[in-house]
């Protein structure tokens, strides 16, 4: 029975790096995957999964009216019924909780596995609707681990201004700003060095 999986972190801890490394795998045994990233994020180029160590892949992109099994049932009408062996979606915590229904579905019905990789929190401290979901919904959890300037275990992200100053309030997403990994104390603190 294949599974739901959701690999989460802060910032820069190498989900991306992960994910195209999972995709790697799976094409060097020969098995064909399928990736997806969300279609605002920009910033590499749109249905580009990029990782800063510069790895990159092409993407098929999703946005909040994308319907990930509707895809797959036409895909898989139009190819081989067993021709993908692997899901794998970027920046999960933009996904809705329609889209992680979706996943879930895939994996219980259509028996593909599907890997998710995103943030848990954003510069707030507030779970993602994607990430939200996907906590609830995942077969199985697994924490990819950064660390803060201080050397603990980071699990939060502050949003750093061209000043680098921090900013607290603002919209949920905001493609442009940097980001920067810290623990919790320092979360609280607002220091991001």
């Amino acid at each position: 029975m294949a599974k739901l999986y959701f690999y989460y972190s802060a910032m820069n801890a190498g989900k991306s790096t992960s994910l195209l490394q999972s995709d790697y795998n799976y094409r060097e045994r020969g098995m064909d995957t399928l990736l997806f990233t969300a279609g605002f994020d920009d910033r590499y180029g749109v249905g580009k999964i990029t990782s800063r160590i510069g790895l990159q892949a092409e993407a098929i992109v999703f946005d909040e009216g994308f319907n990930f099994l509707e895809y797959m049932e036409n895909y898989l009408s139009e190819f081989e019924e067993d021709s993908i062996s692997c899901i794998l979606v970027d920046e999960a915590h933009f996904l809705t909780r329609d889209h992680v229904q979706q996943l879930s579905d895939i994996s219980d019905y259509l028996n593909i596995p599907v890997l998710a990789y995103g943030i848990r929190t954003d510069f707030r401290g507030e779970l993602f609707s994607g990430s939200q979901h996907l906590l609830a919904w995942a077969d199985k959890l697994s924490e990819i681990k950064t660390i803060c300037h201080c050397g603990q275990k980071a699990i939060m992200n502050l949003r750093i201004d061209e000043n680098g100053d921090v900013v607290s309030e603002g919209a949920q997403v905001h493609i442009g700003h940097d980001y920067v990994s810290v623990c919790r104390k320092h979360f609280k603190e607002q220091t991001p060095t």
